[in-house]
C-alpha cells in the first residue's frame, strides 16, 4: 500500500508539474467552449446581405421589393441597373444572392405572360446560401400566390374560391427536432465533444512514452511491472478524474448559452463514462507502442484531426467510401457524436442510444486489450534488459 501511495502521488505529481498537459487538458476546453458558444451564440444567421435589382421601378414590382426588405433574414442592396460584373459586386458586397426583377415585369404579369425573375445564388458559403435562398423563395412564393389571387378576384371569383382554385391541397410542414433551426444547438455539444477528445488523446500522448524515454519506467515500477493493468489504470487515473472537471464546464456553459441537456443524466454520464475510457486507452495504445512523446503525439493527431469531418455528424457516412467509414467506426467520437445528437438535439430515448454505448464499450476494451498485450511485451523486454545491465554492473564491481 505504501509503494501504490508512492505511485499515485507521483502521477499526480507528474500531472501537475507539466504545464503544457495543464494548458492543454485545462485552458484549452475553456477557451473552446467560450469561444465556439459566443460564435454561434445568436444561432441563427439573420441580415445576410442581397443584392436586388429592380428594373421595372413599378408599383408592383415595388411591392416585391418591399416583401424582400422585410424578411428579418436577409439584408436588402437595392440597384437601379444591373452590375458590370455581378461575380465581381457578389465578392465586394459578400452578398450571399443576386434577385433580378426584369423591365415589363408588372406588365408581363398583367398580361399573364409569366415573367422570369433570376435568382443568383453565392453558393461558396452553404451556410448562408442556404437561409438566403429559403427566405427569398419563401417571399416569392408567397408573393406569387398572392398576385394570382387578385387576378382571379378582379375576374369576379371570391376569395375563398380564388384560394382553392390556386391551392388545391395543403401541404403541413412540421418540425420534429431543433425546431428553430439554432445552429448553437446544433453545433455547440459536437464541438465540445471533439475537444474533450482532442485534449484526452494529448493528454495520453506522453504517458508512458515520455517515461521509456528518460527510463524512469524502469526506476519508478521496479517489482510492479507484472502488474500491467495496475500501471495502466495509475496513468489514466488524473485523466479520468480530471475529465469531469471539464465536463462540468461543458454543462455550466451549456446552461449559460441554454443549450438542452439531456433528460436522462445517468444515461449522458454512462455514455461519456464509456467514451472518456475508450479515448484514454486508444491514447495509451499508442503512447506504448511509439516510444518518443513527440511522434505519439502526431499520430494521435492525425487520427484525432479529421474525426469530427469523418464521423457522419455533418455529413452522411452513408456517402463515404466504405474504408473512410471503418476508420471512423474505430475511432471512439463517431459513436458518441451520434447518442450525442439523439440525447440533446432530438430528444430520442434512451433505448437508442444503447447501440451506441455498446460500440463505446467494444472499442473501449479492444483498445485495452492491445494496450495491456504491448505493455506487457514492452516491459518483460525492459526490465530483461536492465537485469542484465545490473549484472553487468555487478560483475563490474566484483572485478
Amino acid at each position: 500500500m505504501k509503494q501504490l501511495r508512492y505511485l499515485l502521488r507521483r502521477e499526480f505529481r507528474l500531472f501537475f508539474t507539466n504545464r503544457t498537459m495543464l494548458s492543454v487538458f485545462f485552458l484549452a476546453p475553456i477557451v473552446y467552449a467560450l469561444l465556439i458558444g459566443f460564435t454561434y451564440e445568436k444561432g441563427k444567421v439573420e441580415h445576410i446581405p442581397v443584392i436586388l435589382v429592380n428594373q421595372d421601378q413599378t408599383p408592383l414590382a415595388g411591392q416585391l421589393a418591399e416583401m424582400l426588405a422585410d424578411n428579418k433574414t436577409i439584408s436588402v442592396l437595392n440597384y437601379a441597373e444591373e452590375p458590370a460584373n455581378i461575380n465581381d459586386e457578389v465578392i465586394r458586397t459578400e452578398a450571399a444572392a443576386v434577385i433580378i426583377i426584369p423591365e415589363r415585369f408588372e406588365a408581363a404579369m398583367l398580361q399573364k405572360k409569366y415573367p422570369e425573375v433570376n435568382v443568383y445564388i453565392n453558393t461558396s458559403n452553404v451556410l448562408t446560401a442556404n437561409f438566403a435562398t429559403k427566405a427569398i423563395q419563401q417571399v416569392l412564393g408567397t408573393f406569387s400566390a398572392g398576385a394570382e389571387m387578385k387576378a382571379m378576384q378582379r375576374k369576379g371569383m371570391s376569395a375563398e374560391m380564388a384560394k382553392t382554385q390556386f391551392e388545391p391541397f395543403k401541404a403541413n410542414y412540421i418540425t420534429l427536432f431543433n425546431t428553430t433551426s439554432n445552429y448553437l444547438i446544433f453545433m455547440w455539444p459536437a464541438m465540445m465533444a471533439v475537444v474533450l477528445q482532442q485534449v484526452i488523446l494529448l493528454a495520453m500522448a506522453v504517458t508512458f512514452s515520455e517515461e521509456f524515454k528518460r527510463e524512469s519506467f524502469k526506476r519508478d515500477f521496479a517489482g510492479k511491472h507484472k502488474y500491467a493493468i495496475l500501471v495502466m489504470t495509475l496513468k489514466c487515473l488524473p485523466v479520468w478524474i480530471f475529465a469531469n472537471f471539464n465536463i462540468l464546464f461543458f454543462y455550466a456553459c451549456s446552461v449559460y448559452f441554454k443549450i438542452p441537456v439531456p433528460e436522462n443524466i445517468l444515461n449522458f454520464i454512462l455514455l461519456t463514462a464509456g467514451f472518456v475510457v475508450a479515448a484514454t486507452n486508444l491514447g495509451v495504445l499508442v503512447s506504448i507502442l511509439i516510444p518518443d512523446a513527440l511522434k505519439a503525439t502526431q499520430i494521435l493527431m492525425v487520427i484525432a484531426s479529421p474525426a469530427f469531418i469523418i464521423s457522419g455528424f455533418t455529413w452522411p457516412s452513408s456517402a463515404m467510401p466504405a474504408f473512410i467509414r471503418f476508420f471512423s467506426d474505430i475511432i471512439p467520437l463517431t459513436p458518441y457524436l451520434e447518442a450525442l445528437k439523439i440525447m440533446v438535439v432530438q430528444r430520442g430515448s434512451d433505448a437508442l442510444t444503447q447501440r451506441y454505448f455498446i460500440h463505446l464499450f467494444i472499442l473501449g476494451w479492444v483498445y485495452f486489450i492491445l494496450a495491456w498485450a504491448a505493455l506487457k511485451i514492452k516491459i518483460h523486454f525492459l526490465f530483461k534488459k536492465y537485469q542484465i545491465d545490473e549484472a553487468e554492473q555487478d560483475n563490474d564491481v566484483l572485478r
